[in-house]
């Protein structure tokens, strides 16, 4: 079906920090498949515990207990200091989860029609309910009628959600950064205010970390900057570094909402998906693996800033760990090809912003090649994206 467009690259191979085309051209990729392959491509760990699991056991269903599974589980409770799990198989499916998590909570405190709030220019996923959620009129058009159930108010903004508050109001829903709304970081205590009027008010916190979780912004979760805990956490993409997964965690009464019945994956949690991220959780989470992004983080962000201090084109930079955002005072969707022609893949997001989501293994001479090209396009950028 026609729902990604024209595509002109196949890439057939993938080795570290590189992809290779059908015609034998290298790219070093600065988007890791939408921040999914933070371990980059053909990584041993990986790599090794796919194959060992795939000559054992590939599925059994729920039905049974999945000795990988319970250990992934256990491995996440302790990195996101959460109590319980749900796995399935996408970041949408986890938000899924949370949703109900929310509705479900909702309705065992007695509320008649339990409202989540979220933030505009939010993206929570495409199935019917976490589109709903997502704060992007754009791509809800043609979808109608959503859920009427969440309330949408400006990302960052306390006095907007105060001014929202009912007694309806069971749960907030928030990214810690706004990926696809354009690389979007909040106030330093935007969470540590979250979490103190939902204690308040009894609401769930729930922290959507599909993009931001797994190493990507230099903490293992990147609520783990500020000094609070979410209710729920959901988290995905770079979980199984290609291999898909999705994970909602959940702690205090948030993890005893659900009873049997009440929610169920056929696939999520099976003996692949669940060996593969172990692989990829505990190679994120062994010592010294966060610091080296994080420094690399620094670096990168300071040089971009540096370098394209006095370009007229380019309104704003800012970033995280590797999850960086260059905001152009124009549309740019261009520089996806001027990119690709030089060697790198990118994407933009929000129309404006040049996103950059490479491999968390990027070496010092890999990540200087990046920032070059990136330097390069933007400096050398003709605004022809305005008509």
């Amino acid at each position: 079906m026609n729902t990604y467009g024209s595509r002109s690259t196949t890439l057939v191979k993938g080795d570290g920090a590189y992809l290779w085309d059908d015609c034998g051209k290298r790219y070093l990729d600065g988007l890791s498949g939408i921040a999914v392959c933070g371990l980059g491509h053909n990584h041993p760990q990986v790599t090794q515990a796919i194959q060992q699991q795939a000559e054992i056991l590939l599925h059994t269903s729920n039905l049974y207990q999945i000795e990988s599974q319970i250990a992934l589980g256990e491995k996440l409770a302790v990195l996101a200091n959460m109590d319980k799990v749900f796995f399935g198989n996408s970041g949408a499916e986890a938000n899924e989860a949370a949703i109900k998590i929310a509705r479900k909570y909702g309705c065992d405190r007695g509320v008649d029609k339990p409202i989540v709030i979220t933030t505009n220019n939010s993206f929570h996923g495409r199935t019917l309910a976490t589109l709903s959620a997502t704060g992007n009129p754009k791509i809800k058009t043609g979808f109608a009628p959503l859920l009427n159930d969440f309330i949408h108010v400006p990302y960052n903004n306390m006095d907007a959600i105060i001014a929202a508050a009912n007694d309806q109001v069971v749960a907030i829903m928030v990214e810690p950064i706004q990926g696809e709304g354009g690389i979007q970081i909040p106030d330093d205590d935007y969470l540590g205010k979250l979490r103190s009027l939902c204690d308040q008010h009894h609401w769930l916190l729930m922290l959507d970390e599909i993009q931001t979780g797994n190493g990507r912004t230099g903490k293992y979760f990147c609520y783990q900057h500020s000094d609070i805990l979410p209710d729920v956490v959901t988290t995905a993409k770079g979980l199984g570094n290609g291999v898909p997964i999705g994970a909602c965690l959940a702690r205090r009464h948030a993890a005893e909402v659900f009873a049997p019945g009440n929610h169920g994956s056929t696939f999520g949690g099976n003996p692949l998906a669940c060996s593969a991220a172990l692989a990829t959780v505990n190679t994120i989470s062994a010592a010294g693996f966060l610091t080296r992004v994080t420094k690399l983080g620094h670096w990168m962000l300071a040089t971009f800033k540096e370098k394209l201090a006095e370009c007229p084109h380019v309104h704003d930079i800012r970033g995280r760990g590797l999850i960086i955002g260059i905001e152009l005072n124009q549309p740019c969707s261009s520089l996806v090809e001027s990119a690709k022609q030089q060697g790198l893949l990118i994407n933009v997001t929000a129309g404006n912003t040049l996103r950059l989501l490479p491999p968390l293994i990027l070496n010092d001479e890999q990540a200087e090649t990046l920032v070059d090209i990136v330097v390069e396009i933007v400096l050398n950028f003709s605004g022809d994206d305005k008509q």
